[in-house]
């Protein structure tokens, strides 16, 4: 008796299941008709970078019947329009029925798209809704709009430059550069000579050339070379007036949160012409420091009230240890401590300081994000990789011996000789570097 209980009772369980799994396959059958509306906040949008910060674009869409309590995720494609979304930019909106970008993630999805600035450009955008790994439940309407977006750098470039064996590229070039100013037809150069002469000229040509005879400050054209001592100059040149200063001229950073302590010599800044302003990628200790010009506290920066605000003798800056992207703007006398995670530099018995290091330090490029350089490092014959923050912890070298790096891949070869170097590191899925003769 008790064995046909038990089997009965089996027969029911199995199937009570049976019917609860068709009964759950007949509740989650997605609706695959299901759809949803798309709406822009608005249809033509103008980017300025003065409004970095701010909500440039808001989408936002309906909530598709799926058939079931479906809980999706939402992807928005932007494109060229007309091109339907072959080479879109996409993203994730989560689970949520709206999207809302601010000014310069919109800006870089323009420039993502090879998009030129300053110019009104039709985008499409719609809104693709998933459920589970990559089923596609719905896809919205297409929403048109017109976007104009901005330089992220500013182009301060000239056709001027001075060229001669004070120069770094000697009287062959290419000429160090003049840059504008905000006073018309004057002209600046901050520049590192050797002893040795220099003149100013025209498009890297002998067509336009200025020298000074007579030494006095003005220049005539085809004049005498100019003769100049070892240092850092600022390099001032009136195309109106038809004159010329050169002055010694650095900023840098001092005080016992920089490598050189409150004696100095200071941690160099360097002109930065894509934004005009000052800046250093620096590795910086818990301390204070102080922004001063030309080694000297005859003109030095601080921050009274830490409010990111500089005075003429204002307070010590505190700062706690880490790798910084430091800024300085003499246009507004502000500046920014910016945490960067990883540092490059150059490691190997190629290199200055060989495998033990410290690493010889790559620039990052401000134009371009992803980005790191060296100009001019003079290589020894051997071999070298890349680095971040002096650790093999993360380390890039080349396994084909082709410009693409492998994390951990073979070491790079080097025949003796200086080099201009730059580390590619704008696709996080392709890394890449150059090494060209100096």
């Amino acid at each position: 008796m008790k064995n046909i209980v038990s089997k009965i009772l089996s027969i029911m369980l199995v199937a009570l299941a049976l019917y609860s799994c068709t009964t759950d396959d007949a509740d989650t059958v997605l609706n695959e008709t299901a759809t949803t509306a798309l709406s822009a906040s608005a249809s033509d949008v103008v980017l300025l970078k003065e409004n970095e910060g701010a909500t440039a674009l808001t989408l936002n869409w309906t909530e598709p019947d799926y058939g079931y309590n479906a809980i999706p995720k939402y992807s928005v494609y932007f494109d060229v329009a007309g091109n339907n979304f072959q080479n879109a930019v996409i993203k994730d909106a989560g689970n949520t029925l709206e999207y809302a970008v601010v000014t310069e993630n919109l800006n870089t999805i323009l420039q993502t798209l090879e998009i030129e600035p300053n110019t009104p450009t039709a985008l499409d955008v719609k809104v693709v809704s998933t459920v589970g790994t990559s089923q596609v439940a719905a896809v919205s309407n297409i929403e048109a709009l017109t976007v104009t977006g901005y330089a992220n750098v500013l182009d301060l470039s000239t056709n001027w430059g001075l060229v001669g064996d004070a120069t770094v590229n000697g009287w062959d070039g290419p000429d160090m550069p003049f840059y504008q100013t905000s006073e018309a037809n004057v002209y600046v150069a901050y520049v590192t000579l050797k002893t040795g002469e220099l003149k100013i000229r025209q498009d890297n040509s002998w067509d336009v050339n200025y020298g000074d005879t007579g030494a006095d400050g003005t220049l005539e054209a085809g004049g005498d070379n100019i003769k100049v001592d070892a240092g850092t100059y600022k390099v001032t040149f009136n195309q109106g007036t038809l004159t010329y200063a050169i002055e010694a001229y650095t900023w840098g950073l001092v005080g016992d949160a920089t490598p050189n302590g409150w004696d100095g010599p200071d941690t160099p800044l360097t002109y930065d012409p894509t934004s005009d302003q000052w800046r250093a990628i620096v590795a910086l200790t818990a301390g204070e420091m102080k922004f001063r010009r030309n080694n000297d506290w005859a003109f030095n920066y601080g921050d009274t009230g830490n409010d990111g605000s500089l005075e003429d003798g204002g307070d010590n800056i505190p700062v706690t240890a880490g790798n910084y992207l430091v800024t300085l703007n003499l246009n507004d006398l502000t500046y920014t401590l910016e945490p960067i995670e990883k540092l490059w530099g150059l490691v190997g018995d190629a290199t200055p300081n060989g495998w033990d290091g410290p690493d010889t330090l790559l620039s990052m490029d401000y134009a371009q994000e992803g980005v790191w350089y060296i100009n001019g490092v003079s290589l020894t014959t051997g071999e070298m990789k890349f680095r971040a923050n002096n650790d093999w912890g993360i380390n890039y070298g080349d396994d084909g011996n082709d410009g693409n790096l492998e994390d951990g891949g073979a070491n790079i070869p080097i025949t003796a000789g200086n080099y201009n170097i730059v580390l590619d590191l704008s696709d996080d899925s392709n890394p890449m570097y150059t090494i060209s003769a100096n």
